[in-house]
């Protein structure tokens, strides 16, 4: 079995969360044959130089898993885009890019975190694209940590207040977006997160049935799909 989470959005606030992960990575995570993070692993990322000790908890838990035969490979979201290689090398962690198709028993699907899907949200959209332009972020990473702290704080209370006023629909992914994509790789499988809406979707598209498997936030439970040879699961679980 292959598994799948997302949205767990790690932070010293949430001590609860963090054990139940712990506990996700030393038990059920150890009997995969891999496992893939869709993105907000953390609740915030500033920079792989932050010394929060929370952030090398869970590289070392990562890494632990790795080294018992299970393959981690990550997909960053919007909260944690900034993630890199030094917390990648020191998790063991693979770094994947924002789509990617994998074939697991036979079945070929494409995994990404999900905001790339909510095309009528055009404020957050365009925000997006301009916090991924390189010369943007290295200019970040170079600033002193206790002011991207404050940036970070800031564009959090921004992101939060804005969201307050957003339709439901509006920051839901857009159904054409979703087909775009799945046409655009000639797939029918798709899991992602972000969204906070666990759920298996069917739709068509390349004129045949497919199938949106959305993860949900580990708030109160933690959620994963399992993807076997004979089936696809949207697993909730207790803490």
């Amino acid at each position: 079995m292959t598994l799948f989470i997302a949205d767990l959005h790690l932070c010293s606030e949430e001590p609860a969360i963090t054990a139940g992960f712990l506990r996700f990575l030393a038990g059920t995570a150890r009997e995969a044959d891999a496992l893939y993070i869709l993105g907000d692993l953390f609740e915030a990322w500033i920079g792989d130089d932050d010394p929060e000790p929370l952030h090398r908890q869970i590289a070392l838990a990562i890494k632990e898993l790795v080294d018992s035969g299970v393959p981690c490979f990550f997909i960053h979201g919007n909260r944690d885009f900034l993630l890199g290689k030094r917390f990648s090398r020191l998790s063991a962690m693979t770094l994947l890019p924002e789509e990617q198709v994998v074939d697991l028993y036979g079945r070929k699907m494409l995994l990404l975190h999900g905001d790339t899907l909510c095309t009528d949200d055009h404020g957050y959209q365009a925000f997006r694209k301009k916090v991924h332009q390189p010369w943007l972020q290295s200019l970040f990473l170079a600033l002193p940590l206790f002011i991207r702290k404050r940036v970070a704080a800031k564009m959090r209370a921004d992101s939060k207040a804005s969201n307050s006023s957003k339709s439901m629909a509006i920051m839901d992914v857009n159904a054409n977006a979703v087909i775009d994509a799945l046409e655009r790789h000639k797939l029918q499988w798709m899991i992602h997160g972000h969204t906070h809406r666990p759920e298996i979707h069917a739709l068509s598209a390349n004129g045949k049935p497919a199938f949106r498997c959305v993860l949900g936030a580990w708030h109160t439970q933690g959620s994963m799909i399992k993807v076997t040879a004979q089936d696809v699961e949207l697993i909730p679980f207790e803490f």
